[in-house]
């Protein structure tokens, strides 16, 4: 996997991710051409479920500059390309357990094609995101400890 184009990185701040899943996205020709420029915003969009579809909406895909008249609508819904199991496991994840479904990362796969991984999602408290911070900083200073310690 290449340097993602854009990644969410609030996300796993914010939520418990429990599963993660590749979707395609339905683009225009303006759109990838923007991205290939490297350019897009997934930090407030969220993917939900329309009919029997998973769209991903506000995700941001800025108007290509050479495109004049021809350019897309920068934050318009994208349909996500993703198997008809996975649609329908995720639709009942998010109706029946109250789950998010969450944009982590915008990539290139090997082929060239725009990936989007989404996590399967459960929000955190507040309680939570102070847990994980402090096990954050514990793990920070215990390295600095182990670190010091090889230097005696």
């Amino acid at each position: 996997m290449t340097k993602p184009i854009a990644e969410n990185r609030r996300a796993r701040y914010d939520y418990f991710i429990e599963e993660t899943f590749e979707a395609g996205l339905m683009l225009t020709g303006t759109e990838v051409k923007s991205l290939r420029v490297g350019r897009a915003n997934i930090a407030e969009s969220y993917a939900s479920v329309e009919g029997r579809t998973i769209k991903l909406i506000n995700a941001d895909i800025p108007p290509y500059g050479h495109a004049n008249r021809f350019n897309h609508e920068p934050r318009r819904h994208r349909t996500l390309l993703l198997h008809r199991k996975q649609i329908d496991k995720l639709i009942g994840a998010v109706q029946r357990d109250g789950r998010t479904l969450i944009p982590l990362k915008l990539y290139w796969n090997e082929k060239g094609l725009a990936k989007l991984e989404i996590g399967l999602a459960k929000g955190k408290k507040n309680h939570d995101k102070r847990e994980t911070e402090a096990a954050r900083d514990w793990q920070r200073d215990k390295a600095r400890l182990m670190k010091g310690d090889r230097g005696d």
